[in-house]
């Protein structure tokens, strides 16, 4: 019987260290997924083709190409500059206007350099949106123009079922226009859906719940299966009467 035990353990301790390396796996996928997060230092230094930097991956390539070239137009038209990024999750603290900031800060280093710049961010994850624009250009871009474009066209498609692509190209043909000293046509008249709430569970929801149950089924497999086993072995042992 001491010696069934020994191996008992034996067993359970095998079972143990053959499946913590799945555990730990599992639990750092689980803990790592909601940090993935874009800083201002990931962003790649500005290149003489760099209009659109998709880091949020929602921009067809089609419109991507749409868009860069309507906004080299504009450069080489009137001097007037314009950047469109989109990210997928800012760093804790971080907003989409102190993120534009920096960025701007960091791809242009002096306020001249600024002066002629207009800069449009957005993140995909809480479809958070600021357009920030240098003083030379402030005199056609105005703020109340700027929050227009950011809150009726762009804000206003997400809304209405995440048209990113939508959203983009009607917000680069605004700002063309604006920064080409032409009359604003103004934000697109858009039919607000009214949004049913969902009962289902999101797809990173759903992921993240199914790694728990891994995690979980996997400990309690390496409790119970020990303990089973000496449980048959008991119930089978001739009994001494």
């Amino acid at each position: 019987m001491k010696q069934f035990l020994q191996q008992l353990l034996s067993i359970q301790k095998y079972i143990f260290l053959s499946i913590l390396p799945v555990v730990m796996l599992m639990t750092t996928i689980l803990c790592a997924t909601p940090a993935l997060a874009t800083g201002v230092e990931e962003i790649s230094s500005l290149t003489a083709d760099t209009w659109v930097v998709d880091r949020g991956d929602v921009i067809s390539r089609s419109n991507e190409t749409q868009i860069s070239q309507a906004f080299q137009n504009l450069a080489q038209a009137t001097g007037n500059e314009v950047r469109l990024v989109t990210i997928h999750r800012l760093d804790y603290g971080e907003t989409p206007e102190s993120f534009a900031h920096s960025l701007l800060q960091k791809w242009f280093p002096t306020l001249d350099q600024q002066a002629n710049q207009a800069l449009l961010v957005i993140d995909t994850v809480t479809n958070g949106v600021a357009l920030i624009d240098g003083e030379r250009v402030k005199s056609l871009l105005t703020d109340s123009i700027a929050n227009s474009i950011a809150l009726e066209t762009i804000s206003a498609q997400l809304r209405n079922g995440n048209k990113y692509n939508q959203a983009f190209v009607e917000a680069s043909d605004r700002l063309v226009a604006v920064l080409s000293g032409q009359t604003d046509p103004g934000p697109p008249k858009i039919v607000e859906k009214i949004q049913v709430e969902s009962n289902f569970t999101k797809a990173e929801d759903t992921k993240q719940s199914n790694a728990t149950a891994w995690v979980v089924g996997l400990l309690i497999a390496a409790t119970v299966i020990p303990m089973a086993t000496y449980y048959l072995y008991q119930i089978n042992q001739p009994s001494n009467n």
